[in-house]
């Protein structure tokens, strides 16, 4: 028969596919408070198995990194460090010695003191608390001898369905193996959403009632809808699986059924990624994220070392187009050598451009390297832009600073809604904008896009979004100026028809969804999609717009998104 019955979540990794519900196992239990060694144990030695499971812990991760790639590799090798951290350990072994603790509960208290000194600080090192808490439990579980948590192993691909997820356990996750992922919690803007989009498995966030699915229930889920299933119909079954076997790619030419040109260009994290991007079919790279080069560090690269990883990226698109977006530190992405002292809202506080103003030698020397890199290859087309620009006095001042260093195209970030409100202006001094949806949506919102309480509000397709969307591409049809989008809304191929149709030029997202959206769009006149960007604008709510445009574009159906 089938059932009527229908979990409701966020969609936040496009695809749609039927497999058996298989639960993310139980998370580590607390070890007894108070448990200690027996009188006469060896204290040195108890001690020691603190530093022994770390280096375990820390070389499975490495391994596992190793096998990762792009964002997977780097979550991964941050969350090894983290279980290799001196502090925690040296914590955890002087509870051993002083209080005679178990090694296993030693760490469980140690971590949670390093965890609750994270909470305080808010922002980012919040955030950080989850990859506190997995290296915690995977400690535990070596040293009492317990599987580490982590992915089920079946001997059948399922769809994992689970709380939350770490980022050490999303950036492991095999789309061989693991057909989707269903989670209660989280957002469009978190790591499971961005690790799932990136690894090319539909997910579905924030699904009330997702741990009410029983083991083994089959599941159909909808990765771009946001829905989940349980026991689909035979037919729904076989649809499903018909449209998956006709894997789909893309030419390199982003274009409506009618013709209209759209770039379709890739989001490159490092070097790593950019080869698979430009393999991909992207056109180009929209957002060239530099943060790589400067993470775990005590202080700034130098010029040649930027140069050199900068020219890395350049070569993969030798005649295509690279945009480089300049240092994105501050809020989410804390640098200590930066930012001395812990900000009360660090989302609110110095970060992106507003770093120059305090470390002005830091915006010069990355602009610096960006220009050695650019004229070491002519071949590509190299723009830069800056984020988190607020003002016209901000846009002058960084346009004439790459001017000064022979970079003669100059844009901005639009995150921030007074940058929307005022890209006329603005443009009239940058040469192009890139939307970054993700933090446009959160400052629009008033929602912290980490947060997952507030994960319905932090959501793209709200319209007051989708209007300061349609105000920025105005402006830059004023000036005749290119506005293009960067964020994770991008990669929906549902929503780029509505950006495209609000005046959108330009589309840059996960290399895996370039096939998707161009599919989509090339199945859909210009036309059409501007009836669709004015219905979800017009819309009450983030959910109406989608159902909106949806039921609008019957080839999402005949697609399989």
């Amino acid at each position: 028969m089938g059932s009527t019955y229908v979990v409701r979540g966020i969609g936040v990794s496009p695809g749609r596919v039927v497999g058996p519900a298989v639960r993310l196992p139980d998370a580590v239990a607390e070890p007894p408070a108070g448990r200690r060694l027996p009188p006469g144990s060896d204290t040195g030695a108890a001690a020691e198995r603190v530093a022994a499971s770390a280096a375990a812990v820390r070389d499975e991760l490495d391994a596992a990194a190793q096998a990762a790639e792009g964002d997977s590799a780097a979550l991964l090798h941050a969350t090894a460090a983290m279980a290799a951290d001196p502090s925690l350990v040296a914590d955890a072994q002087q509870r051993v010695r002083d209080e005679h603790l178990v090694p296993e509960r030693a760490v469980w208290e140690a971590a949670d003191a390093v965890a609750a000194e994270l909470q305080l600080l808010g922002g980012y090192m919040a955030e950080r608390v989850r990859d506190v808490t997995d290296v915690r439990d995977r400690l535990v579980a070596h040293l009492t001898g317990l599987q580490a948590p982590g992915v089920p192993v079946r001997p059948y691909p399922y769809v994992l369905v689970a709380p939350d997820l770490a980022p050490a356990l999303t950036a492991t996750l095999d789309p061989q193996r693991v057909l989707a992922v269903v989670t209660a919690a989280g957002g469009p803007t978190s790591h499971t959403a961005i690790l799932a989009r990136s690894r090319g498995i539909p997910a579905v966030v924030a699904a009330a009632g997702a741990l009410d699915l029983a083991e083994g229930t089959q599941l159909l889920v909808d990765g771009a809808a946001g829905t989940v299933v349980p026991d689909p119909t035979d037919d729904a079954v076989r649809r499903v699986r018909a449209r998956g076997a006709a894997p789909r790619t893309f030419d390199g030419d982003g274009r409506t059924a009618d013709g209209h040109r759209v770039e379709l260009l890739a989001n490159v994290g490092d070097p790593a990624d950019a080869q698979a991007a430009a393999d991909a079919g992207a056109q180009g790279v929209g957002l060239f994220r530099t943060e790589f080069a400067f993470l775990d560090r005590t202080q700034a690269p130098d010029v040649d070392e930027q140069t050199a990883a900068y020219g890395r990226v350049l070569a993969a698109f030798a005649g295509r187009k690279v945009v480089v977006r300049t240092l994105d530190a501050g809020a989410d992405k804390p640098l200590p050598f930066l930012h001395a002292a812990p900000e009360a809202n660090p989302a609110l506080g110095v970060r992106g451009l507003r770093v120059a103003q305090e470390r002005p030698d830091v915006l010069e020397d990355q602009l610096t390297a960006i220009a050695r890199a650019a004229a070491e290859h002519p071949g590509t087309t190299t723009w830069v832009m800056a984020p988190m620009v607020a003002t016209v006095d901000e846009t002058e001042a960084f346009v004439a600073a790459c001017a000064r260093h022979g970079l003669p195209t100059a844009g901005i970030m639009v995150e921030i809604p007074s940058a929307a409100l005022l890209a006329g202006p603005l443009l009239a001094h940058a040469h192009f904008a890139s939307i970054g949806t993700n933090d446009l949506t959160q400052y629009t919102m008033a929602a912290d896009r980490l947060l997952g309480a507030v994960a319905g509000l932090s959501d793209a397709w709200q319209p007051a979004v989708l209007r300061l969307v349609e105000a920025t591409a105005l402006g830059g049809a004023a000036q005749a100026r290119p506005v293009g989008v960067c964020g994770e809304a991008a990669a929906d191929p549902a929503l780029a028809v509505v950006l495209v149709g609000l005046g959108v030029t330009s589309l840059s997202m996960t290399p895996r969804a370039l096939p998707d959206v161009a599919a989509v769009l090339a199945a859909t006149d210009l036309a059409t999609c501007r009836v669709l960007a004015r219905r979800a604008a017009d819309a009450a709510s983030a959910a109406d717009a989608r159902a909106a445009v949806r039921a609008g574009l019957p080839v999402l159906d005949e697609l399989g998104l």
